[in-house]
């Protein structure tokens, strides 16, 4: 959708609009976290009434990607350490709830994509380009979450790794992270091949997901005092 045909919309249209520019910014880094957004500027910025601007900010608070202080205006959250251990708990529950109910619908067709995906994450490592890696990652985890028919599921796991990853998204990451990432997705890979899909669902939830198992890397990437990741 573009920004130049927001008067073009409906007010649902609009308020959507809204909320996915507002993302985009945050994406980018142009609007930062513990920043207030000034609602005033962004509706003369974006030539629209309050009326969307208020409806994208209830979306997006309720989301967790902003704080609503009435007559204060609207703050962008930051992740903190208590954030990163309650989303780690929450996407692990969820995706394992999946990989237990995968038996009827899982193909040996997913877990050759599996293994393909693993590969690619492994060459983009060894390239040093974290994009590619990302991708790949979020794919990985699409395979199997693409079974399930819970729409509801689906979109708060998108939206917990949005918070996650991607508001704003880093430049730089924990390549020792990354590596032993990799090796725990060719783990999950090879328990969706053998069937062993209650092994699959613990190991998701009790190891890959698993904040105490990954609190020395989140600690490196969240809240390293450089601000680097390194």
């Amino acid at each position: 959708m573009s920004i130049e045909s927001p008067a073009e919309l409906d007010l649902g249209s609009l308020s959507a609009f809204v909320y996915e520019e507002l993302k985009r910014r945050l994406n980018e880094g142009s609007v930062k976290p513990g920043q207030f957004i000034d609602l005033s500027a962004l509706g003369r910025e974006l030539g629209m009434s309050r009326t969307p601007l208020r409806d994208a900010m209830i979306r997006l608070e309720l989301e967790g990607f902003v704080t609503v202080y009435p007559r204060r205006g609207v703050m962008v959250r930051a992740l903190s350490m208590e954030d990163v251990r309650d989303i780690y708990q929450i996407i692990g529950a969820l995706e394992a709830s999946v990989a237990e109910r995968a038996a009827r619908a899982f193909e040996e067709a997913d877990a050759d994509r599996m293994d393909e995906l693993v590969r690619s994450m492994r060459e983009a490592l060894g390239a040093d380009d974290f994009d590619s890696f990302y991708a790949a990652n979020l794919a990985f985890h699409d395979v199997y979450l693409g079974l399930s028919e819970n729409r509801a599921l689906i979109d708060s796991v998108r939206i917990f790794k949005e918070r996650l990853y991607d508001f704003p998204r880093r430049s730089a990451f924990v390549k020792e992270w990354e590596l032993e990432s990799t090796e725990e997705h060719a783990k999950i890979a090879a328990l969706f091949r053998s069937r062993d899909f209650a092994a699959a669902a613990a190991y998701i939830r009790d190891v890959h997901w698993r904040f105490e198992e990954q609190e020395r890397y989140i600690r490196r990437y969240y809240f390293a005092p450089s601000g680097t990741g390194k």
